[in-house]
């Protein structure tokens, strides 16, 4: 489900029973708890008194879609809605279901019929600006998020939604504003950090140093990581506190930043920090325009010679060494951005490449799909992007080219300058930014777009193609 849906929980049914009504109430209590075993065996109470109960039918719906049986979910709800028509609620969380299971056109009706009912409904607004996200419609898209605004400037999933479309059209003095409400919402990945260092203006400080502190995941502090020459050409002497598993790779990338991991400014008073700014804040100072780009350093992380070194004498075998990723796990954007590898076989047909896996995941289960797809991929085990990301870096380092997915792959590809071919889906994430077959953050990485919402295919021809001309 995407990141900024939001659920409608509400009891409508007006049917004369209060003794149900009283255990639906009861049952609801424990599911907003999120006791959801509990709920529903009280929803399932309710329904064997009354089968055609729409409470009862609705929120077990919403149960089965939070224990991941979406098909349960929707078949339930539209019981519900058979029973009680008029229940925006029933509408719009019937379009959550569905919007889960990738069935946006249905997903949008249903947001649709829910606003007929109830115009007012906020979050249901962004819920539809999420589908015409999704449908790559970014103009109306925006119409429904500033809708949203409009009825409830509170809804924080809403600015942070508007101002990621206004990024992707290119529009960063504009967009990065809203960004800063992320904090807001329910599912940020990052907690804001209580420091009693005030936040950075973006001038030379006085004495000390400054605070830069990591935020999201690998690639986000990866990218953001490219801001911090801008910084360091301001004068300002820093602190940069990453993910532990970041800390050599950017320790030997910037020697001229003190590079820390879990970082706490009291117990280290000789470092004297005088301010302090998350690091995804810091190109709203830097990145206000496509002209400021101009200034981005590339590449800017340096992966450890020798282990690169190594690495490329024991794949070399006179071929290209090209590197391959194809996969993510992100609960809420991975099935967008992901590709079966078997769908990938035109590339292998291509001669004189020694395809590497840069792929995170299991060894054995990576092997085993390599093999089902009959796919000649070497999996190196020394390696494991996922808890040792220099030594992932090495690796990309030491290819010829890198093909991947939206992933951190294509962020550390960027940043080290190693020649990257990202495949991207139809409504891409808003760094990838619109149309272009380039990068403003990665100046070494070549974009290939789907051009139908699901179609991988046309992608990988243009891949193939590419590979053909080199």
């Amino acid at each position: 489900m995407p990141k900024t849906t939001r659920w409608m929980d509400g009891v409508v049914s007006q049917r004369p029973s209060p003794g149900i009504q009283d255990l639906v109430g009861e049952a609801l209590r424990h599911h907003q708890a999120g006791r959801l075993a509990e709920a529903e065996r009280i929803y399932r109470q309710v329904l064997a008194v009354d089968p055609g109960h729409p409470d009862g039918l609705h929120l077990l719906g919403m149960v089965a879609c939070q224990t991941g049986d979406a098909d349960r979910a929707a078949e339930l709800i539209r019981r519900a809605i058979a029973v009680k028509g008029d229940a925006a609620s029933y509408h719009s969380n019937l379009g959550n279901v569905l919007e889960s299971q990738g069935n946006l056109a249905e997903a949008g009706a249903c947001y649709q019929r829910a606003l007929l009912l109830r115009p007012e409904l906020a979050e249901v607004h962004l819920n539809l600006g999420n589908i015409f996200r999704a449908q790559s419609e970014p103009a109306t898209s925006l119409a429904c998020y500033r809708r949203a605004l409009a009825l409830n400037p509170g809804l924080a999933e809403a600015a942070v939604a508007e101002s990621r479309v206004l990024l992707l059209q290119g529009e960063f003095a504009a967009g990065w504003p809203g960004l800063e409400r992320r904090w807001q919402t329910r599912e940020f990945d990052t907690p804001m950090r209580a420091y009693p260092q005030p936040r950075w203006t973006g001038g030379p400080l006085a004495s000390g140093r400054l605070l830069i502190w990591g935020e999201q995941g690998i690639g986000d502090e990866v990218m953001f990581a490219s801001l911090i020459p801008d910084v360091l050409r301001t004068g300002t002497r820093c602190v940069l506190d990453c993910d532990a598993r970041l800390k050599p790779l950017f320790a030997r990338s910037f020697p001229e930043v003190d590079v820390v991991a879990g970082f706490d400014p009291a117990s280290h008073p000789e470092l004297e920090i005088a301010a302090q700014m998350p690091s995804g804040s810091l190109p709203g100072m830097f990145r206000n325009s496509v002209e400021a780009f101009a200034g981005t350093t590339s590449p800017y992380l340096v992966a450890d010679p020798i282990a690169r070194g190594r690495l490329r004498e024991r794949y070399s075998d006179g071929r290209r060494l090209i590197g391959l990723a194809w996969h993510t796990k992100n609960r809420r954007t991975g099935r967008s951005r992901s590709i079966e590898l078997t769908s990938l076989a035109p590339l292998f047909e291509v001669r004189g490449i020694r395809w590497v896996s840069l792929q995170y995941g299991d060894h054995d289960s990576l092997e085993e799909e390599a093999a089902a797809a009959n796919v000649p991929l070497l999996v190196d085990r020394e390696v494991d992007q996922l808890t040792d990301p220099d030594g992932f870096a090495a690796q990309i380092a030491a290819m010829d080219l890198a093909i991947t997915i939206d992933n951190s792959t294509a962020h550390l590809a960027g940043a080290l300058g190693v020649p990257a071919w990202v495949m991207l889906p139809f409504a891409p994430d808003w760094r990838w930014l619109l149309e272009r077959d380039d990068s403003p953050w990665y100046p070494a990485v070549r974009l290939f777009r789907q051009t139908r919402l699901g179609d991988w295919g046309s992608v990988i021809e243009g891949v193939r193609s590419a590979l053909d001309q080199t």
